[in-house]
């Protein structure tokens, strides 16, 4: 005998319905179209290939979340993909010219072996793009826009942007001297925001005085425009790669504060999302009453190196699903135009249904010795014959003009 419980997927893994399908499928055009307006250009990735192409150059929490499978034709390690920005990076990598910006976006379902704690989920519909081969603050602010334009496009509301800068952390990092268990220990810490734990720290691994005071510093700095200001003072000591870390956040936020003047924008400079990948300015978007981020992205230069090409690069994506479920209601989850036609053998009957699906209808036919009426099926209208022909009528009117 069959389990009972054969009809249940894994955990984390779903089906999608369709009335939820169809509010995907349209946002997922939508988002493509939009993408193409900017000059994206649409890649496809494999969705299992050998996991030292897969992997390279993007860290440890990458690794832990990707699936892991022997290849029985090769007999080598492959892995199933968990974020494709990696993948994209490499096309751009290997089909791009060095001189010449790449703009490539892409889409797709990606399976983690851990659901994310919200959405518990361990298959996110994954929608990103990619901006190569420009390494100042101007493709920053581009991608930065993008990823609010799609935003809006999906009709939410409220949006806060986050910026931060690891380049500030690692800058710091490098003046104090510390060695990489240090540093991971105090990256454990600032994500924390455990003043105890920062003190502790330093009392066990002694930093000059003047770096203590600008690591300690990270843990107060956030909130508005006014943490930049406060910053160039709290971090006087620190390099010019720091200072130049503060100037681009400070230009950033100026620029999206002139195109978008109701966004909200936070500062975090002890946020270190995604620090063993990202190389600069790192940004998220969130919305109230969700718990974690929309979108996110971020600079990750150089991911490109093992394949040929050091490019730089910024970029942002999202989970397509969770964007279709927060949309507004432009994303209707029924078609208003849906049409009942008759099952009648009626050469007219077709050509009218033919001329309404060139139109944007849609016409569902009724089939032989069904009992479901219009109504059961959705339908908001109906084909009935009259003397001028098959004529369109609301599906509630049906026993008046019978």
């Amino acid at each position: 005998m069959l389990p009972d419980d054969r009809w249940l997927l894994p955990e984390g893994i779903e089906e999608v319905l369709p009335a939820d399908a169809r509010r995907l499928e349209m946002l997922r055009r939508a988002v493509l179209d939009l993408f193409e307006s900017w000059g994206y250009c649409q890649v496809m990735t494999p969705m299992i290939e050998y996991i030292e192409s897969l992997l390279v150059g993007t860290g440890h929490d990458l690794d832990l979340q990707t699936f892991k499978l022997i290849d029985q034709i090769s007999g080598r390690m492959m892995g199933v993909r968990a974020d494709m920005t990696p993948q994209v990076a490499r096309i751009d990598a290997r089909n791009s010219h060095p001189d010449v910006p790449a703009r490539l976006c892409y889409l797709g379902t990606v399976l983690h072996t851990q659901a994310d704690h919200l959405e518990k989920t361990r298959s996110p519909f994954q929608v990103g793009a990619e901006l190569y081969g420009h390494a100042g603050c101007d493709s920053d602010l581009e991608v930065i826009r993008l990823m609010l334009e799609v935003l809006t496009l999906a009709g939410l509301e409220n949006v806060h942007l986050d910026l931060g800068h690891v380049g500030i952390y690692r800058g710091l990092v490098g003046q104090a001297g510390l060695n990489a268990a240090q540093e991971a220990q105090l990256f454990d810490i600032l994500q924390r925001k455990a003043a105890p734990d920062l003190r502790e720290f330093f009392e066990s691994n002694p930093v000059d005085a003047a770096c203590v005071k600008m690591l300690s510093a990270l843990i107060e700095l956030h909130g508005d425009a006014s943490v930049i200001g406060a910053a160039y003072g709290q971090l006087a000591g620190a390099n010019g790669q720091i200072r130049e870390a503060l100037a681009d956040l400070e230009t950033i936020a100026k620029s999206l504060s002139g195109s978008f003047p109701n966004l909200p924008i936070h500062f975090d400079l002890a946020e270190l999302r995604g620090y063993h990948y990202h190389r600069g300015v790192v940004f998220a978007a969130l919305v109230q009453g969700y718990g974690r981020e929309l979108a996110r992205g971020g600079r990750y230069d150089g991911i490109g190196k093992p394949f040929g090409q050091a490019r730089p690069a910024t970029g942002f994506s999202a989970d397509l699903k969770v964007l279709a479920r927060l949309a507004g209601d432009g994303f209707d989850t029924f078609p208003e135009r849906l049409v009942f036609a008759p099952c009648v053998d009626d050469a007219d009957l077709h050509a009218k249904v033919v001329a309404l699906r060139a139109e944007s209808w849609c016409v569902v036919f009724e089939l032989a010795g069904q009992t479901a009426n219009a109504g059961d099926m959705g339908c908001r209208f109906e084909l009935l014959k009259r003397t001028g022909g098959w004529e369109l009528f609301p599906a509630a009117e049906k026993n008046e003009h019978q």
